[in-house]
């Protein structure tokens, strides 16, 4: 198992966003604010009040009323959402804010119409939810998926289809008193502290407005909700985070923070639990010929870097699968036009193979690539490829022919 501690590539600086006044942000589980444009209503002391909201890449209307302390409904009977509710960046909507009479005009509902999909490789829910023209939620709901809204290949989704209003789940109960807050330390997993405290990821994940990967970060402050009474704090211990992951490799000595990232990857990526060697390497497959890229050379590529285990992690924190450090995460995400999470096994493989394709596209030949995606590009080109890199290079070729 080779784990590269390359990838030392450029990557172009983020636009600025400037602020405005009369703009706020509300914090989203990954971290990315929702900028709301807050616009009083004229009118009578009773007249309804609202905030005009622009959709983000990613956003669905859920998450928005979530976030926003309203409803799906009212937002859609606001907007005049189809039943799907379905939105798109760049479009204005209407939020009711607490207080709000928002007048809901009667709908005839449409038969609700539905199909069958099985699921292949490469393929997540959000790219089934455009590909049929639904919702995240919708196929989360109708197919009693988790809130990360994991698939596996083989997998019969019933997939809600033009016309088919997505399960609406009933009012729930009000909530149980918190139990309190939680900090987030090293090794924590939401999954974790729900079995910890006596509750449910769910409630976390809703109490909390996080996304759908439930994903959460060491320091963060959590609000840790009840179930059915006060929690109940286990003893046990989060997972070791520390000495999953060696210092040292090839004769290298890792910065500490790094080596203490990796380990915390590490820790992460064992207690998600991750797809067999087999389904990572059908990934690879797929998303290669979907990119543009040779499958032999990203499957070869793949094999070098980690055997396709989408568990690996090295020394320099070179993450899963396609073994891509953050810096080069970043700028896989800029290459593809949305944020990548390395963790998840779909986003990691996307990641390695659109640097693959990046490489391939400003290298002159095939050899000087491969290297770049060991040695980093801007190595190759100022220093030429080192000894190991060579060998490097030898590896991969030998293993494209098994491949082709």
């Amino acid at each position: 198992m080779t784990y590269a501690a390359q990838r030392a590539l450029p990557t172009a600086s983020p636009s600025a966003r400037p602020g405005a006044a009369g703009r706020r942000r509300l914090a989203g589980g990954t971290g990315v604010g929702l900028a709301l444009a807050v616009a009083s209503v004229a009118g009578s002391a009773t007249a309804a009040q609202a905030e005009d909201y622009t959709v983000q890449e990613g956003d669905t209307v859920s998450h928005i009323a979530r976030r926003t302390s309203t409803t799906v409904a009212q937002i859609v009977a606001a907007n005049g959402l189809d039943a799907r509710a379905s939105i798109r960046a760049g479009q204005h909507l209407t939020i009711p804010v607490a207080g709000a009479a928002v007048p809901v005009a009667p709908v005839a509902a449409p038969a609700p119409t539905s199909t069958s999909h099985t699921v292949a490789a490469g393929e997540n829910v959000s790219a089934l939810a455009k590909r049929y023209g639904t919702t995240t939620a919708a196929i989360v709901a109708g197919n009693g998926l988790g809130a990360d809204a994991m698939i596996r290949i083989g997998q019969v989704l019933t997939i809600p289809t033009a016309g088919a209003p997505a399960p609406v789940a009933a009012p729930a109960a009000p909530a149980a008193p918190a139990a309190g807050a939680h900090t987030v330390g090293r090794g924590d997993t939401v999954s974790g502290l729900a079995t910890r405290y006596g509750t449910t990821t769910a409630a976390i994940v809703a109490a909390n407005g996080l996304s759908a990967d439930a994903m959460i970060r060491i320091g963060q402050v959590l609000t840790i909700p009840g179930a059915g009474g006060a929690a109940t704090v286990a003893t046990s211990t989060a997972a070791p985070t520390s000495g999953l992951v060696p210092s040292t490799f090839a004769g290298r000595t890792y910065p500490e923070a790094t080596v203490a990232s990796a380990n915390e990857n590490k820790a992460t990526l064992l207690a998600m639990g991750v797809p067999s060697k087999a389904d990572m390497q059908a990934l690879v497959t797929a998303t290669a010929r979907e990119m543009g890229v040779s499958t032999s050379l990203a499957q070869a590529i793949a094999y070098q870097e980690s055997g396709f285990n989408q568990s690996a992690v090295s020394p320099a924190n070179a993450i899963g699968t396609m073994q891509v450090i953050p810096s080069s995460g970043e700028w896989a995400s800029e290459l593809v036009g949305r944020h990548l999470n390395l963790l998840d096994p779909v986003d990691n493989v996307v990641a390695g193979v659109a640097i693959l394709r990046q490489l391939v596209a400003t290298s002159p030949d095939l050899p000087t690539a491969i290297a770049s995606y060991y040695q980093g590009q801007a190595g190759v080109r100022k220093y030429g490829m080192y000894a190991d890199t060579r060998v490097y290079v030898a590896n991969v070729q030998t293993h494209m022919s098994r491949y082709a």
